[in-house]
């Protein structure tokens, strides 16, 4: 499944014992939102940010609270969401930030604790 993530948008995966981890990698470092379907039948949509004890963990489009999935689950991985950092935003955004500190604004990146997070 060879490919970089600027071209993801729209792809389904079927999961099997060959893909998986190369899918779940591209899900990690994809910018926008997945549908993660199981085995089971359900699909929840949201952020892959983490993968920890055999489990995707995905922040939900919904907003309600973060979810784990083991991997062993997963039927199918969807790049339903658009990239965020596809074409120039992500440049736009940098050149925001430089903009700012260079005139002494405040300018962070802020990230969350993932330490404490479920």
């Amino acid at each position: 499944m060879t490919t970089d993530e600027s071209s993801m948008e729209g792809i389904s995966v079927e999961i099997d014992a060959a893909n998986r981890d190369e899918t779940i990698g591209h899900a990690l470092s994809y910018r926008g939102d997945v549908s993660v379907s199981t085995h089971q039948g359900d699909v929840t949509e949201g952020y892959a940010f983490d993968l920890q004890n055999h489990a995707l963990r995905l922040d939900t489009s919904d907003g309600s609270s973060r979810v784990c999935i083991p991997v062993e689950q997963i039927a199918c991985i969807t790049f339903s969401g658009r990239d965020m950092a596809a074409g120039k935003s992500f440049d736009r955004w940098i050149r925001r930030y430089i903009d700012k500190k260079l005139s002494g604004e405040v300018a962070e990146i802020r990230s969350e604790d993932l330490e404490s997070a479920p």
